[in-house]
């Protein structure tokens, strides 16, 4: 790819899109640019590194620059940082590009990679070397730090540091600067022998304008580049001339990169290339979990999770297999806005952005967690009645299904009480309750293990006038409860799903504590003898459904036994809801 800054500027863009809304603030920085004539077309990236997994602080990340693209009729590129061979891998790469396109956003031809460009990169490095504002350094690790000022500093508070001062090798000529950095790249040193660092200022206030390390030692092979380098740029060297060559105009990050601006604007002007900008929103804060990929790698890697797709982990692919939807996350987004400051948001809140869409999408079915046999008395034996079910009462194009009625149901054991508490309407001796599309059943008792205390089966009789809801004024009920065909049913396996953790802030401990510590030692339970509507044998991996008065699940790929697995997504109780309409929200 040519050098953006050596490119003729694109047409002028077009006023913004009405379809997409990216925050107030950051759409007036970009039509200020393009009023004032700094820039005439709008050019986006998304960079991960390739790592981790993407979770949902990305997919806001990703929101955002494929927003303001979208808005302003410009393009969004999808480029990979990807020059840290310990840690990277083809993997992530292959994982982060299913999780963009699952999420609705499309880079089309503009997949870019930092690899790629690290003959350009080094080529401005020299001319860096050769504008005296860049020197090989001998410095270790350790020793640089004390120079800095960094070794007792306050990672905390990088703008708050006594002075650093000069490295004894900071004065090299630029012919022996040129010499070692060509050195370096041929390998004639050790590991970490040398670093190539920019010539700042030793006393700035901030920290990454000290002398910043642009090149680093580091004899291992790359995933895509192999053993062709055995220097490396850093994030801060690469990202900024990365940006420009690409011709990206708004460099869209996270706010934590507001320190570093100062050192992207630098590493542009002194290496005299597209001049991109660098503009800082607030990243993503969501109760009960953790958005870091150090914190999820280490849940990984100490099996507190079965991996980065556990359907409890924030990552995107642990919510898709949890049964969220991309159109609930984007949903979620749209909501909670962009800001310039950090902010918690509710977990409660992207539930309830699930409920919404499924409510309108999911099929309803029938399945009963926890079975006790009812026994309809009065219902020959051998007799199937097929009754229509509704699919989706928000969609009537769904249509109706059909569920079988037989003697022998299972209920749900909580929908039975042989002593009921108050203001309980479901069955218990002598109540009456409706069976969902069938009929009204009155018990008239019970069986229990003698030994163990344990209520075995319920009896009941059906009124055979009360079919389908239809019923005389003076056979009305209370309740209704869900039911499912003791003679045509799929057994399955049922996992429910909690939050991760247990407080809703899990990072804030105490010196010397873990966040580990504040993991929810119920955050799984997993029902084996769950049963549900003979349909759901078919359903295909992937696929979602309102279990009715259960809640919302979706079919998983794994089988348990060779019965299949179904992940609660979420509840049908919306906490989120009741707290908008207190006005709380």
């Amino acid at each position: 790819m040519s050098d953006a800054s050596a490119a003729p500027a694109p047409a002028p863009a077009p006023a913004p899109a009405a379809e997409t809304n990216p925050s107030d603030f950051i759409r007036d920085f970009v039509a200020e640019d393009l009023q004032s004539g700094r820039f005439s077309y709008v050019h986006t990236r998304f960079p991960p590194e390739p790592n981790g997994w993407l979770h949902i602080g990305h997919a806001k990340a990703i929101s955002v620059v494929f927003g303001v693209a979208s808005q302003f009729k410009g393009k969004c590129n999808l480029r990979f940082d990807d020059t840290n061979p310990e840690k990277e891998d083809l993997s992530y790469v292959e994982a982060i590009k299913r999780d963009v396109k699952w999420l609705g956003y499309d880079w089309e031809d503009r997949e870019y990679y930092a690899s790629d460009y690290y003959e350009y990169l080094y080529e401005l490095a020299l001319k860096l070397i050769r504008k005296g504002v860049a020197y090989v350094d001998d410095l270790s690790d350790e020793e640089m730090r004390v120079y800095r000022g960094t070794a007792v500093a306050d990672k905390h508070n990088i703008t708050d540091t006594p002075p650093g001062k000069n490295s004894p090798w900071r004065d090299r000529s630029v012919e022996e600067n040129l010499d070692l950095f060509a050195r370096m790249r041929a390998g004639e040193f050790p590991d970490g022998a040398r670093t190539l660092r920019a010539k700042i200022d030793m006393a700035h206030p901030n920290l990454v304008m000290r002398d910043p390390v642009m090149y680093r030692l580091r004899r291992m092979p790359h995933y895509r580049v192999g053993d062709a380098w055995c220097i490396y740029p850093m994030y801060d060297f690469q990202h900024p001339l990365s940006d420009a060559k690409e011709g990206i105009t708004h460099s869209l990050c996270s706010l934590e990169y507001e320190i570093h601006r100062p050192l992207y604007d630098w590493f542009i002007q002194q290496a005299e290339v597209f001049p991109s900008r660098q503009i800082e929103f607030a990243r993503l804060n969501v109760s009960r979990t953790v958005l870091s990929k150090r914190w999820l790698l280490q849940l990984v890697n100490e099996k507190r999770v079965s991996g980065w797709d556990d359907p409890r982990m924030p990552t995107i692919s642990g919510l898709r297999r949890r049964g969220y939807t991309p159109e609930s996350i984007r949903d979620f987004m749209s909501r909670i806005g962009v800001a310039k400051t950090d902010s918690m948001v509710d977990v409660a809140l992207l539930e309830h952005c699930l409920r919404e869409d499924l409510n309108k999408k999911a099929d309803r079915v029938m399945a009963v967690l926890k079975p006790l046999k009812l026994i309809v008395e009065n219902w020959p034996e051998g007799r199937v009645e097929e009754l229509d079910a509704v699919n989706n009462p928000e969609d009537p194009s769904a249509g109706t299904r059909k569920v079988a009625f037989t003697r022998e149901l299972w209920i749900e054991r909580d929908d039975f009480q042989e002593i009921p508490p108050p203001k309980y309407f479901r069955l218990f001796p002598g109540n009456s309750v409706r069976l969902r599309y069938a009929y009204i059943v009155t018990c008239t008792g019970f069986d229990k293990d003698p030994a163990t205390g344990e209520i075995t089966a319920v009896r009941c009789t059906c009124d055979p006038e009360t079919k389908g809801g239809n019923a005389p004024d003076n056979k009305k009920v209370k309740g209704t409860i869900h039911w499912v065909s003791a003679e045509s049913f799929v057994p399955l396996q049922a996992r429910l799903y909690d939050y991760l953790f247990s407080v809703e802030r899990p990072m804030d401990v105490e010196s010397g504590h873990s966040f580990m510590e504040n993991l929810n030692p119920d955050s799984l339970q997993i029902v084996d003898g769950a049963v549900g509507e003979s349909s759901l044998a078919s359903a295909a991996p992937g696929a979602r459904f309102q279990f009715e008065r259960v809640g919302y699940f979706v079919r998983d790929s794994d089988d348990a036994g060779g019965k299949p697995v179904f992940n609660r997504a979420v509840s049908l109780r919306d906490t989120w809801a009741k707290i908008e309409k207190k006005g709380g929200a």
